[in-house]
């Protein structure tokens, strides 16, 4: 054979095996999706449930104690006014798209109103009067954790965001929600009592 033919040969058999390459990708399964970062998962959903339970009760049993407003020391109002703010700002921040101008107004808000209940929380000592109790701790976490969740978005680590995020929500709104009911103390004797 010649040295053209060769040649011939061989592009022709470089072409046809390119083209069975492309036919075998065409019909292989397509990968996986990538999870989508801005879409809610299970998990931001049931805490946004939660939340939203949470605000219920809350409210409930600001109704059922308007009686006792008059009684109720300033900086606990502060204390309700600012969790109420997160409370109603969950569910938004859980579920809607992530990442654009609205979400990262509405991360201000509610980042704003965590760290301001917590540092308000300091005045609140009707547990343990002229002390802190156990649930202050949570406080503290929360003045330390808001920074990182603001950095975190700032630098566009959402895996770090969304966890810390997570946490934030399970821990001081929910958890701490949890704990201003039982025990005798304000909202738990508006609602039950």
């Amino acid at each position: 054979m010649t040295q053209k033919s060769t040649g011939f040969l061989e592009g022709a058999s470089k072409l046809m095996s390119a083209q069975a390459n492309t036919i075998e990708q065409a019909e292989a399964p397509a990968p996986p999706a990538r999870r989508n970062p801005q879409a809610p998962e299970a998990f931001d959903k049931l805490l946004a449930a939660a939340a939203l339970l949470l605000l219920a009760a809350v409210l409930a049993a600001l109704a059922r104690g308007f009686p006792e407003w008059g009684r109720v020391p300033t900086v606990v109002w502060a204390h309700i006014l600012t969790i109420l703010v997160a409370l109603v700002l969950t569910p938004f921040m859980l579920l809607r798209k992530r990442g654009d101008t609205p979400h990262r107004a509405l991360g201000w808000v509610w980042a704003s109103a965590l760290f301001l209940t917590a540092a308000i929380s300091f005045g609140v000592r009707q547990i343990n009067p002229g002390g802190f109790s156990f649930i202050h701790l949570l406080s503290l976490l929360t003045i330390v954790q808001v920074p990182l969740i603001v950095l975190y978005a700032r630098r566009h680590d959402w895996k770090r965001h969304r966890t810390a995020v997570r946490g934030m929500v399970t821990g001081a709104l929910l958890v701490a929600g949890f704990f201003t009911f039982p025990f005798g103390r304000l909202m738990g004797a508006w609602l039950f009592g």
